[in-house]
Parts: C-alpha cells; sequence; structure tokens
C-alpha cells in the first residue's frame, strides 16, 4: 500500500515540476540566483518561527479539552511534526506528532489526530479566504479556478460534517454502535468504541462557537504572518508585487500542497507559485529563482530544529516508521494499550 503512494506522489511531483520549468532559461535563472540578496532571509525566518509558536498555542488551545499540556512542551513536538511532513511522505509527520505526544503525555492518538485535522481544515478556509478576499484585486490565473472551487467544496463540507458529528455525539454514537457490533470482530468492538470517542473528544472545540471563531482568528494571524515571510524573500529578489498577490500565492501553493507529492511537497509547492507570479507579470526565470529560495527558507530551518529537537528526545528513525504504521493501520493498535482515561491534567 505505501509503494504505490509513494511511486504517486513521485509521479505527480515529475508532473508538477515538468511545468514549472517548461521554457525556463536557466542562464537568467542562475542570475536571479546569484543576485539575489539572502539577508532578507533572516526576518522572514523569524517571522515563521513565531507563526510556528502562534500555531503551538492553537493546537493547546485545542487539546485543553482532553489534557492542560505546557506550551513549552507542545513546541518542540509541533516542530517534529512539521519536520516529518518536510522528509516522510503522504504528511505522516501529522501521526507524528500525535504519536510523539502520546509517548510523552499519555494522550490517545484518535483524540489529538481529531485535533491536527481540525487545524488542517481550518488552514484550509483560511486559504479559500484569502483567495475570495484577493480576487477582486488579482484575478486567479484559469488553470487554478476549478482546483480551489473544488477545494472549496471539500472544506465546506467536512466543516459541516465535524461540526454535527461535535453536536449530536450520541445519536452519532448510536449509529455508530450498531454497526461495529455488526460487522466488527467481538474482540476489537471495546476498542474501536473507545477510538471513535476520544476522536470525538478532539472534536469538542466545535461546540463552541466562540472557541471556533478564535481558531479561525488564530489561523489568519498564522497565514498572514506566512505571507510575510513571502514579502520579507521577494525584496531578496529584482522584483515586486503587491502583498495581496502574495496572499493569493500563499493561499494557492498551500492549497496545492495538499495533493500527493514525494516529502517537502517538490513540484506541488513550485508549479503554483511560478504561474501566479508570471500572471502578474515577473520574469519566469526571477519567478523560479524565488519560488525554490522561499521553499527552500520554508522546508530547511524546521526540518533542522525539528532533527535536532528528535535527537533531543531520543526518537530515532524506527518510531517514524511506528507512525506511519499506525497511520496505515488507523491508529486502532496505538489506542489499544492507551490507559483507559487521558484526560488528565498535565505537570
Amino acid at each position: 500500500m505505501r509503494h504505490w503512494k509513494l511511486w504517486l506522489g513521485l509521479i505527480i511531483s515529475l508532473v508538477f515540476l515538468a511545468i514549472a520549468l517548461y521554457g525556463l532559461d536557466l542562464a537568467h535563472f542562475w542570475e536571479a540566483l546569484r543576485e539575489a540578496n539572502y539577508w532578507w532571509l533572516i526576518p522572514g525566518i523569524v517571522v515563521y518561527f513565531i507563526t510556528v509558536w502562534i500555531r503551538t498555542w492553537r493546537w493547546q488551545s485545542m487539546l485543553n479539552h482532553i489534557a492542560s499540556v505546557p506550551l513549552r512542551t507542545l513546541f518542540p513536538i509541533v516542530v517534529i511534526g512539521y519536520m516529518g511532513n518536510n522528509v516522510y511522505p503522504v504528511r505522516a509527520g501529522e501521526v507524528l506528532r500525535s504519536y510523539v505526544l502520546r509517548r510523552n503525555c499519555g494522550i490517545a492518538m484518535s483524540a489529538s489526530l481529531a485535533t491536527v485535522v481540525l487545524e488542517r481544515l481550518f488552514d484550509g478556509l483560511v486559504m479559500l479566504l484569502f483567495v475570495a478576499i484577493t480576487l477582486p484585486f488579482t484575478p486567479l490565473p484559469p488553470m487554478f479556478r476549478s482546483l480551489v472551487i473544488g477545494f472549496s467544496g471539500i472544506f465546506l463540507i467536512a466543516l459541516i460534517g465535524f461540526i454535527w458529528l461535535a453536536a449530536r455525539p450520541q445519536r452519532m454514537s448510536r449509529f455508530y454502535t450498531m454497526l461495529v457490533d455488526r460487522f466488527a470482530p467481538d474482540r476489537l468492538r471495546p476498542h474501536i468504541h473507545g477510538l471513535f470517542d476520544r476522536f470525538i473528544i478532539g472534536l469538542q472545540s466545535l461546540r463552541s462557537p466562540r472557541e471556533m471563531i478564535v481558531i479561525l482568528l488564530t489561523s489568519t494571524l498564522i497565514w498572514l504572518g506566512e505571507t510575510l515571510k513571502y514579502w520579507f524573500v521577494m525584496h531578496a529578489f529584482s522584483f515586486e508585487v503587491s502583498f495581496l498577490v502574495l496572499m493569493l500565492m500563499t493561499a494557492v501553493v498551500n492549497l496545492f500542497t495538499t495533493i500527493p507529492s514525494t516529502p517537502g511537497y517538490v513540484g506541488t509547492f513550485d508549479a503554483p507559485g511560478i504561474a501566479i507570479l508570471t500572471q502578474f507579470g515577473v520574469v519566469h526565470a526571477v519567478a523560479a529563482g524565488y519560488t525554490l529560495v522561499l521553499h527552500v527558507a520554508l522546508w530547511l530551518p524546521v526540518t533542522l530544529l525539528g532533527a535536532w529537537y528528535m535527537l533531543r528526545q531520543s526518537l530515532t528513525w524506527r518510531d517514524m516508521d511506528r507512525a506511519a504504521e499506525l497511520r496505515a493501520s488507523d491508529t486502532v493498535e496505538s489506542d489499544i494499550a492507551e490507559p483507559a482515561n487521558s484526560q488528565k491534567v498535565l505537570p
């Protein structure tokens, strides 16, 4: 199963890379890289890590229904998760994050994974909000319009479904119990029921309109901060576009990175980024140089810090494999070993 996903991701990345590099003037591309002022990367990287800290605070607030975990405990776990996304396929870093949280704090993976799913959902909604805000001033290239419309439908349907699930857990639990009792083996039924119950706990933020607004506002702040990094890196190159164009670029490239690809979103980040910039008059070679440097500046610092935290916590590549295996098995096996009550206050 994992092998075909790897091959699919590789093929998709190669297709997007071919689109990104088609007709590229290599001489002009290398000239743009040589003449770039890389000092502008420093404030961009600082801003990026501020957004990672805000992401950590957002995750802490979503986990409060399950357990109270200090920010200083969560920050390394979040960074390790982003490192995992950058070096492992099919976003296994999201599962690695929940795996490390379970290992360090005893919180069931099914519950914490529900909060991770909500994070991705609200991130997607903010990306669509950015598109909606910028479209009147920065028209979306036609080749991306249909895909963005499709993403809009998916995210909105998912949000409505999760809100309904969180608001009516008893009704859903009766339906789910009927299915499990009819089709699941007797020995697995208690564990599957526990998996569902802990997943519902992870969705509790959706029961409070106030918390939903806080999550949405925090997510917006996070992505405005990431767009600010795009703005800083832009100043390293010989072009200038408006902040609205960079907001549109932020939204489109991050929507495209949800498409299966190689680790680090090779191609799926670069092709739409270059296309957006060339749509607004940036020379192809300069747009390609900027997008490459931006991609590396987003990928490398958090990956190095994540690897350092991984060493400090005595995590190995075997833990990465274990997290990926737990994702493939829907984390049922991981939760079998969980204590009956993981809703505890941590030091």
